[in-house]
């Protein structure tokens, strides 16, 4: 048995609009307005860890099964978290080995855009980056080291696989993310890991300690980039039951 994920029609109604206006919206309140309507509750362990201010980034799992909605994870979080979270979205959908995906890629490509705008967040190009990519995953970093560096306290909101993995079970990330998180470490953020499933038919957050990202010294630079995205992995994994910590079990469990 899985929840039921219900969404309010007046708040999608409300949401069309505001994208169309291009007009901006609290993700806070619409997170808040959805968790409220999610049967049974949502379910938080570690609730005394949420972060009550920033600056901080927070790491989910990207959990995944057939039916669940990834947006799930961000709203879920969001609503447990007093103070905003400035989320990086993917900025695309691929459907692999579908034979929709041309069709479909540029209107959820336009249709991602329109709400990285509504809510102010930055969107990313899928992992791994294709050629034709690079200057835009560039430019979204960028966006956000400047998103840091001109807000009190921020704290930034990120999946670090980056897509959805066979069985919700964890993996490495992409290269290129050890060396951005520890972009934002070097800027003062602490990372707080955060386990998302399903158990029992309750959506499940369990918010970890928060914790400082170093880079291994003296080491090259991809050397910095596996171990900082090693690290953020085996941080999540021991808030996840053991049959979804993937690569990190042993980790994990040991």
């Amino acid at each position: 048995m899985f929840p039921n994920y219900p969404y309010s029609k007046a708040l999608i109604v409300r949401l069309v609009r505001d994208a169309a206006l291009r007009r901006q919206r609290d993700f806070a309140a619409d997170a808040r307005a959805c968790v409220e309507r999610l049967r049974p509750p949502l379910r938080v362990l570690g609730a005394q860890r949420i972060p009550r201010h920033g600056a901080y980034v927070i790491t989910p799992n990207h959990y995944y099964r057939p039916g669940y909605a990834a947006q799930w994870t961000a709203l879920a979080i969001s609503a447990c978290v007093p103070a905003p979270v400035h989320w990086i979205m993917t900025a695309e959908l691929t459907f692999p080995g579908r034979w929709y995906a041309s069709l479909a890629m540029p209107i959820w490509r336009f249709l991602l855009h329109r709400l990285a705008v509504v809510y102010g967040f930055t969107a990313m190009p899928p992992m791994p980056p294709r050629p034709r990519d690079l200057q835009a995953r560039a430019a979204a970093v960028h966006s956000v080291l400047r998103c840091v560096e001109r807000t009190e306290r921020p704290i930034i909101g990120l999946a670090p696989e980056g897509g959805d993995q066979s069985g919700g079970r964890l993996c490495m990330p992409p290269a290129g993310l050890g060396r951005f998180c520890l972009l934002l470490a070097q800027r003062g953020l602490q990372f707080v890991p955060v386990g998302v499933h399903e158990n029992a038919g309750e959506l499940t957050l369990k918010f970890g300690a928060a914790y400082d990202l170093c880079a291994v010294p003296a080491a090259t630079s991809e050397v910095r980039d596996f171990s900082a995205a090693y690290t953020v992995m085996e941080h999540i994994a021991p808030l996840l039951p053991i049959e979804l910590r993937g690569e990190f079990r042993k980790e994990a469990s040991g």
